[in-house]
């Protein structure tokens, strides 16, 4: 089944800024092998050695979270869209325990 898949900004190096890409898969697990194979620097941004999704990374199939389905054995069809949403950090402001500017007088 030919698959769309939206590849987030972060892992765009990986692909020669492809921001799309497109595979052929009948599930999930095999729509990532492939990615895989053909963009080796994917491998290990998505999923672990083991082959488990990292905790940090959300999948979608056509907007739904794969962990609503059936994970990486969700199957897929043709025209599906395949999302991959790594979780960012930062943004956390001032610490507590900062000390608070001082005016000049």
């Amino acid at each position: 089944m030919a698959v769309m898949v939206y590849i987030p900004t972060p892992f765009r190096r990986a692909t020669n800024n492809h921001d799309r890409v497109e595979v052929k898969a009948r599930d999930v697990g095999g729509a990532l092998d492939e990615l895989e194979r053909t963009w080796t620097g994917l491998k290990g941004l998505v999923r672990n050695e083991q082959g488990q999704v990292h905790h940090h990374v959300n999948i979608y199939v056509n907007s739904e979270a794969i962990e609503s389905l059936q994970g990486l054995g969700t199957p897929l069809k043709d025209g599906d869209e395949l999302t991959l949403i790594p979780a960012l950090a930062g943004g956390a402001g001032v610490p507590p325990s900062a000390p608070s500017p001082r005016r000049r007088s």
